[in-house]
């Protein structure tokens, strides 16, 4: 069996990019007492308070008093789910019987992606497990369109693709677009470009009181595929709609020396989400980890740069700038 070398340990209680849920101390419904468990448990958890300067003392004030014992489910949801937004992080969101928030910060950039450009500059792509792929006209480079971690990765998908592209001169792996999904998804690919184990980056998990009390950074790695990999360059695209997952393959991908990064600065979500039950029975998420890259910089959960930085042009849908400045690179 396929070894994956990502901090096992470290993930166990995370399991993905999912939450986890437990029951509050004492059941209630009175829109303060709530209030007060969501803000608390935050409090104590979140990760991210320093990096995103984020005053969430005054925060509570200024929206504590928005509520009284007699607000509504509707009302109490309005101020919890906008208090959450102040954090401005995807992976925190509240979860009620009538509605779900959410941040959505790729909806706050400019799109760099259009699906039906790739189709047109490839109408003959090939569907293989998750990913769509061909060698793009008149070169002699692969494409791979991974479109979600949620979908599932096999060896043998893998195997198939790069076997077809073994005699290219590099690969383009798009995960432009791409909002995550199961963090174990991350290394089957990301080892098939590696030739030895690396260690990546690190993580550390908030562990106390304290909004800066964290534990020691511990190790992330990936290894390398004992079977096929493909050793030339590779290329892999990114936008602010890569989220979660694809954050952290970016921030991974930065330590291999034959891949490069070319788009946009990805959307962010280096922290793994945690959450629980509310007293009134709502669940909750947020983050409680933070992703380092390998120089110990916490960049992730604002987004990984690219290498090299490139545009999506909506005048002319018939290319692909973002492709075209990976093929000039990988001339």
């Amino acid at each position: 069996m396929k070894k994956i070398v990502i901090l096992l340990a470290f993930y166990a209680s995370f399991v993905s990019c999912e939450k986890a849920l437990f029951k509050p101390d004492q059941a209630s419904t009175d829109p303060l007492k709530v209030f007060d468990y969501l803000w608390s448990e935050v409090d104590k958890k979140y990760s991210y308070f320093d990096l995103k300067k984020v005053d969430w003392d005054r925060i509570q004030s200024m929206y504590r008093a928005r509520l009284s014992s007699h607000s509504s489910e509707e009302e109490l949801f309005d101020v919890l789910a906008t208090m959450l937004k102040e954090l401005k992080d995807d992976h925190t969101n509240l979860i009620s019987p009538f509605n779900v928030s959410r941040y959505d910060v790729a909806l706050r950039n400019d799109p760099n992606f259009n699906f039906r450009t790739i189709q047109e500059i490839m109408p003959n792509m090939r569907i293989t497990g998750a990913f769509w792929h061909d060698t793009l006209p008149l070169s002699n480079v692969a494409y791979l369109r991974y479109g979600s971690f949620m979908s599932g990765v096999s060896d043998a998908d893998l195997d198939y693709i790069l076997s077809l592209y073994r005699n290219t001169k590099g690969l383009i792996l798009d995960l432009r677009e791409n909002g995550g999904g199961d963090i174990f998804n991350i290394a089957p690919i990301l080892e098939r470009f590696n030739d030895q184990r690396r260690q990546v980056g690190y993580f550390k998990t908030r562990n106390g009181p304290g909004r800066n009390d964290f534990s020691d950074p511990s190790g992330f790695f990936i290894g390398s595929h004992k079977g096929i990999i493909y050793d030339k360059p590779v290329i892999v695209l990114i936008d602010r709609g890569s989220y979660s997952a694809t954050t952290m393959f970016a921030v991974a991908a930065k330590a291999l020396p034959s891949v490069t990064l070319i788009g946009d600065t990805t959307g962010g979500g280096g922290g793994l989400p945690n959450g629980g039950q509310l007293p009134n029975g709502w669940t909750y998420r947020f983050s409680v980890s933070q992703l380092l890259d390998l120089d110990l910089n916490n960049y992730a959960e604002l987004g990984v740069p690219p290498d090299i930085y490139a545009k999506f042009d909506w005048t002319n849908l018939k290319k692909d700038e973002i492709i075209e400045r990976a093929l000039l690179e990988l001339k």
